[in-house]
């Protein structure tokens, strides 16, 4: 059935679920303070502030969901707290007066440091930092009257994503052939999400009314060491493997105290140090859906950046 979406953020979740979406033969209205986004017959791209109440009545008006994949303007911890709650209030009470859930995109911050595999039963309850302001959003969302859906996802890669692990820091530095330098561990088991999956799972949820109102794992492939990541994308690409080397974490403390940025990635470097597990397996289930193979999904991730090359040759 041929229905209206509006999607907010034309980042790498807003700009795969926005194609999905479009491609399946829905309407979407996608929604950036600039204007941007994918060019598709079905996709209305406008120019909304969406911390703005007053503007979205119009936007929202006929919309059955409500994808929600903004992000805040700088990866630290007083931004988010500044942009992002005003941001989730203005849409889920816009999105409510029209009927509409609204799904988020959302990271596994909130359950903090975990011994073991991250599971859904878990409690999500970080108090400090860019942790604390997750756990903080998720309150804000189960207070609401309006329905709501979080899908929770680990690193990304996948085409599109740029700023990552697995983005730009790694795939063009392996097609290069220069020394690919992680952060953590080489050795450690970490998950990475595909885009592509995380985008399909918030478009089932959405679609689904028993599943409204709960938060669910993004379906993802069983997790890799960094070294082997480095390896697959290697072998998708038809390259040698290149040298590799670890950045402990205490380099990044030892910056962080002359560097905000530093601390703030810091913060998070412990997903890197040890194993770090996400188990889709139980929202897999209620999804009816399954994650795209590491081989596959880095097959076509290769594929996008050598087309981002050939167009800036």
């Amino acid at each position: 059935m041929n229905t209206v979406h509006v999607v907010t953020g034309a980042g790498p979740v807003g700009s795969t679920v926005a194609l999905q979406l479009a491609d399946a033969g829905h309407q979407v209205r996608l929604l950036t303070r600039s204007g941007s986004g994918p060019v598709h017959p079905l996709i209305d791209r406008r120019r909304v502030d969406v911390s703005r109440t007053e503007v979205l009545a119009e936007t929202f008006d006929g919309a059955v969901a409500v994808h929600h994949c903004i992000h805040g303007s700088a990866y630290d911890a007083r931004v988010w707290r500044a942009e992002l709650p005003q941001a989730e209030a203005a849409v889920l009470a816009a999105a409510g007066r029209v009927g509409a859930v609204v799904v988020f995109p959302e990271s596994l911050y909130s359950y903090g440091q975990v011994d073991g595999p991250l599971t859904e039963d878990l409690p999500r309850t970080a108090t400090t930092g860019k942790l604390g302001v997750r756990t903080e959003l998720l309150a804000q969302r189960e207070a609401s009257a309006t329905p709501t859906v979080s899908v929770a996802a680990s690193d990304f890669y996948g085409p599109v994503v740029r700023n990552a692990h697995a983005g730009e820091r790694l795939v063009p530095t392996v097609l290069a052939g220069r020394t690919m330098r992680v952060l953590g561990s080489l050795d450690q088991p970490h998950s990475f999400t595909y885009v592509p999956d995380l985008a399909a799972a918030m478009i089932e949820a959405a679609a689904r009314p028993e599943l409204w109102n709960s938060f669910l794992h993004a379906p993802t492939a069983a997790p890799v060491t960094q070294r082997r990541l480095v390896e697959l994308v290697a072998e998708a690409g038809g390259v040698p493997v290149p040298r590799m080397s670890a950045l402990p974490p205490w380099v990044l403390r030892a910056s962080g105290v002359v560097s905000r940025e530093m601390r703030e990635l810091a913060e998070t470097a412990y997903m890197f140090t040890a194993p770090f597990v996400l188990d889709s397996s139980a929202s897999e289930q209620r999804l009816g859906l399954a994650p795209t193979s590491l081989t596959a999904g880095l097959a076509a991730t290769v594929e996008w950046w050598r087309a981002q090359d050939s167009a800036a040759a």
